[in-house]
């Protein structure tokens, strides 16, 4: 278990990390969503005692990560695949890890068949593509074997069949009863793998809460309707202040609203309606109206 009690960490005028209070708990994979900036991977870092925070503190199991005596069997974490020193082998880079936290030599051999590395074990991981040095460095968060495990954005570089199989394993050790912390941009990936979200924006906290709680919670429902009236439709449903647009298959699309106030409306004004869906948000739809007034830094569309 991760419990965060008030933590904040500030860089010169910039507060990072404002406050957050949170618990990640174990049996579940945990996401932690936030937009670029804000401040998930500073977050990570104070756990892992990386950086020093400015206020609050992080237990994890009950204590800070430095007190644990063998920091490899409590924590696994994957921050920067690139960490390994480019020079040494896949084999040797574990190794050493290893042997600095009292862990076996057949436990080297045991990751690096689980991450799919064994035949490439002695090549010098400067020569390792982003896939596997990715692969490597989950290894490395796995050696230990670890109750609590930490990943920021896994699945950079790997292929689909790659990203099939982190997802598994990350539900795999969760269904274990381990705690798993696991940082994503890809929305689509994180929506088949996480049980539980936690959000922050801007260094505050904006949501902690189940998956199907939070995309209920942060997207309104959107219904669909087919009807050879379609303009008569557009003007009845605009009149009583409901947004309505025309979908790509002609369809119109009626948003904020729910499906029997739409139903009220064709039966009171004698409208003829082919069908009638209501079609569920994706995470990202709810993240990004979550996240709306929580973004650092902002793209700017239009030419150059």
């Amino acid at each position: 278990m991760i419990e965060v009690y008030g933590l904040s960490k500030r860089y010169g005028g910039t507060l990072a990390v404002d406050g957050i209070s949170c618990t990640i708990r174990p049996g579940q994979v945990t996401g932690f969503l936030g937009p670029n900036g804000a401040g998930k991977s500073t977050t990570m870092r104070m756990i892992l005692g990386l950086d020093r925070p400015s206020a609050g503190r992080v237990l994890v199991d009950g204590r800070t990560y430095p007190e644990h005596p063998v920091p490899l069997r409590a924590v696994g974490a994957l921050l920067e695949a690139r960490s390994a020193h480019p020079g040494r082998s896949a084999y040797h880079h574990l190794l050493w890890l290893a042997q600095s936290n009292r862990i076996p030599r057949s436990r080297v051999d045991e990751v690096l068949a689980l991450v799919g590395l064994e035949s490439v074990s002695r090549r010098r991981v400067g020569t390792f593509s982003l896939g596997m040095v990715q692969r490597l460095g989950i290894a490395a968060a796995l050696l230990g074997d670890p109750p609590v495990l930490l990943f920021d954005e896994p699945v950079n570089g790997l292929d689909p069949e790659g990203i099939r199989w982190i997802r598994e394993l990350m539900r795999g050790l969760a269904a274990e009863g381990r705690t798993v912390l696991v940082s994503s941009h890809l929305m689509s990936e994180m929506a088949l793998t996480a049980e539980h979200l936690v959000v922050i924006g801007q260094g505050r906290l904006l949501a902690d809460t189940g998956m199907r709680e939070f995309v209920a919670a942060n997207s309104g429902s959107t219904v669909r309707i087919r009807t050879p009236e379609p303009e008569r439709l557009r003007d009845v449903l605009a009149a009583a202040g409901i947004r309505v647009e025309t979908g790509e298959d002609g369809a119109l699309l009626a948003y904020d609203v729910e499906a029997a106030r739409v139903g009220d409306l064709v039966a009171a004004n004698r409208l003829t309606v082919h069908e009638v869906g209501v079609r569920q948000a994706s995470l990202e739809e709810a993240f990004m109206r979550l996240t709306a007034t929580a973004v650092r830094y902002r793209s700017v569309g239009g030419e150059r």
